[in-house]
């Protein structure tokens, strides 16, 4: 016989470890037990990958701070070094591959132009875009912080056994793709 205000373990309780969504999962089957277990598994699971993206960032902050960076700017480097030589994209493709509003992009765009890490330029086939293009500066700044970036991001992951990460990013490429995330932009 089991305790009523005891979540049977489900697949997000089984472990013996325990973190704060256990707590929040214990409090909505104790308030809402109407509320059937693959429910609050679901809202466990989600709370779980978003909370995991809050403390990610969170311990992604310091690195970029080392570099004189915040993440905004460091993904608008990143992106430009990415895309390969020359190094350049109209403000139009940084937009879609930020996924924020363009007023958000200019701000980030006017913050790195003025360090000197991109210049933006008109496009010479459409006198209505402007092109953004990784200065010689941006270059080597994001090329000595996306060494420490991927560093920091192994220490945050060690928790994790090269199997449980196959698995998880397994798992979360399902998710983004039914999401319709199968693209940039």
């Amino acid at each position: 016989m089991t305790d009523p205000e005891v979540p049977e373990p489900t697949a997000s309780t089984a472990s013996t470890e325990t973190d704060a969504i256990d707590e929040l999962r214990a409090q909505w089957h104790r308030e809402r037990p109407d509320i059937g277990a693959a429910s609050l598994d679901a809202m466990a699971l989600v709370g779980r990958i978003k909370r995991a993206d809050h403390l990610l960032s969170k311990g992604m902050k310091p690195v970029f701070a080392e570099h004189g960076l915040e993440f905004p700017e460091f993904d608008v480097l990143a992106t430009l070094r990415r895309v390969g030589a020359p190094h350049e994209l109209t403000a139009g493709g940084l937009l879609k591959t930020a996924m924020v509003t363009s007023g958000a992009i200019t701000n980030r765009l006017d913050k790195l132009e003025r360090k000197g890490y991109i210049e933006r330029h008109p496009d010479p086939t459409d006198r209505r875009a402007i092109r953004v293009r990784l200065t010689e500066a941006g270059r080597d700044l994001v090329d000595r912080a996306v060494v420490d970036h991927v560093a920091n991001e192994e220490r945050m992951l060690t928790a994790l056994s090269a199997e449980d990460r196959v698995a998880l990013d397994g798992a979360l490429r399902r998710l983004l793709v039914s999401l319709g995330d199968t693209h940039l932009g």
